[in-house]
């Protein structure tokens, strides 16, 4: 093992994932740990403990850091790293960089966790060899992150990458929580799927069968009918593939991306969803465009957050 090692910490609403790996991306451990509901000090104590914990299993010391890299759900000054606000935590306000170096006495970083994952992608996942990247995850939200010239792109105030927000259908859309209507987020999201299901079950079918069963339906339960054939899930499946299409078109046609990666609960689709984005892209992007832009599926699942933050000191110290 070489001298120097990266932290990288992802830091998430129900979980602290972090991890120690060699600048080259080796992994060396791994911890993850539930997320302290309390102040943004309890969840600090926390990283210094898994830090600790970390050093002792590999038989390091904190001299052998080279640097410390967090992803957060937050809206920041990445360059002061400075939180705003992470509503799911309660945080406002928060000098989190500074908080961190006067804690560990070394080099931090923070960025959106988002950011991270798509910069862990770049180095280590579905996004090896290629500096021109569109990420996105599509879970109860979706994130996004975009990867220019090999770094993260934040935009003149950091806020770059909201592809969640792009409005797809601004007239006759569902509300979404950023003030807006028919956002990406509100039609093409698991939670957007279980909306759309929750309709649906209101008509005889399989999705109502399935409601009355089990009481609930998810978005997994919808990719599953879809795959058995049943129509009402089939129909929901090539709305979200429409308007994922729709949306990664336009941002291909102005980013020229290698490649967009898919991530999150929703991707687990595979095939299955992608060739019918792969369809309406194609149809809706720049001739040239579509046809040289790869969309895959994303590869590091848990691991991409953390290792883009550690990624992320490298490129910082650079």
């Amino acid at each position: 093992m070489g001298d120097r090692y990266l932290v990288g910490i992802d830091l998430g609403g129900t979980a602290i994932k972090m991890g120690i790996c060699t600048i080259d991306g080796q992994i060396l451990g791994e911890l993850e740990r539930p997320t302290p509901k309390g102040s943004y000090v309890d969840v600090l104590k926390t990283f210094r403990t898994m830090v600790d914990e970390l050093l002792q299993g590999l038989g390091l010391t904190k001299n052998q850091l080279t640097g410390i890299g967090v992803g957060v759900p937050a809206f920041l000054d990445v360059k002061k790293g400075f939180v705003y606000e992470i509503v799911n935590l309660g945080w406002k306000n928060v000098s989190l960089k500074e908080e961190l170096e006067k804690l560990f006495q070394l080099p931090c970083y923070v960025d959106n966790d988002a950011n991270t994952a798509a910069l862990g992608e770049m180095w280590l996942g579905a996004g090896r060899g290629s500096n021109e990247l569109i990420c996105l995850t599509i879970g109860t939200g979706i994130g996004g992150g975009l990867i220019l010239n090999g770094h993260i792109y934040h935009g003149a105030i950091g806020m770059a990458g909201e592809i969640g927000h792009l409005p797809v259908r601004p007239v006759g859309g569902r509300p979404c929580n950023c003030g807006g209507h028919g956002c990406l987020e509100t039609e093409t999201s698991a939670s957007a799927m279980v909306y759309y299901a929750k309709e649906a079950a209101t008509k005889p079918g399989r999705l109502k069968e399935l409601s009355d069963k089990m009481g609930t339906i998810t978005a997994k339960d919808v990719i599953e009918l879809a795959k058995q054939g049943d129509p009402a899930s089939i129909q929901i499946l090539d709305q979200v593939s429409y308007y994922l299409g729709l949306s990664l078109a336009q941002l291909a046609n102005v980013l020229n991306p290698q490649k967009i990666i898919i991530g999150g609960g929703v991707s687990k689709a595979g095939h299955f969803l992608l060739d019918r984005v792969r369809t309406h892209f194609i149809h809706f992007a720049i001739k040239k465009i579509g046809e040289s832009t790869e969309i895959v599926t994303a590869e590091l699942g848990n691991q991409a957050g953390w290792l883009g933050a550690a990624r992320l000191v490298q490129q910082r110290l650079e």
